[in-house]
């Protein structure tokens, strides 16, 4: 298992580590066509996990796709998880797989843990996120967009990330929606950092889109 991939990203007694890339697929249908974007976004910066979305379908269809897309992502070295079908993670040898709302990662813990990675989004309270960290949460998420495709305003998740990482060791998750985030997110000290649909929309592509990113993280000057 790579659970190492999510690990604490900084320590108190060093200087904080550059944040590492959390890729987030587009909804896929069809593995096939998107292998070879998503092995070229891959090799284009220090992307630590995966989150594969996947479009409904059949169980066997899915376990199809979840196999296809884990050898691309694993043969890298990528930790591949699943958007909620925490049932499907053991059978397909995903990582592991992410929940959104505290209830919904609740009900997953038992099935993930502690084999597999169990990460946590949705939280839109202080408490939320806590009682993830206390039930055994591999890391939490900010920011992210709800079902609707609304977001918390973005001061309102830098506050968040910056409280997490000073009082908290669990690794935080920050979602950034545009390139101008990137920055911030990284001098907040987010231990990873979102890539979404704005590389995959990038009319450069998104491994030449996730480059462009690389080169901003890596001079980036957390705060100490």
């Amino acid at each position: 298992m790579r659970l190492t991939m999510m690990s604490k990203g900084h320590q108190a007694t060093t200087a904080p580590a550059a944040p590492r890339l959390y890729l987030v697929t587009p909804v896929v249908d069809d593995a096939a066509a998107f292998a070879d974007d998503l092995s070229a976004a891959l090799d284009a910066g220090d992307v630590a996990a995966v989150l594969l979305r996947l479009a409904p379908a059949d169980e066997h269809v899915l376990i199809n796709r979840i196999k296809a897309l884990g050898t691309v992502v694993q043969g890298k070295g990528v930790a591949l998880l699943l958007d909620g079908h925490a049932d499907l993670a053991a059978r397909t040898d995903a990582d592991g797989a992410h929940l959104t709302g505290i209830d919904a990662f609740n009900a997953a813990l038992s099935t993930l843990k502690p084999q597999r990675i169990a990460g946590c989004g949705g939280l839109t309270t202080r408490h939320d996120a806590m009682s993830a960290a206390e039930a055994g949460t591999d890391y939490v998420m900010f920011g992210e967009p709800d079902s609707a495709g609304r977001r918390p305003a973005f001061d309102a998740v830098l506050e968040r990330v910056a409280w997490w990482a000073e009082v908290f060791q669990v690794p935080c998750v920050g979602y950034a929606a545009s390139f101008d985030e990137f920055e911030a997110l990284a001098n907040a000290r987010a231990d990873f950092i979102v890539v979404g649909d704005l590389v995959w929309s990038d009319a450069r592509g998104a491994a030449a889109a996730i480059g462009a990113i690389a080169q901003r993280l890596a001079v980036a000057e957390p705060v100490q």
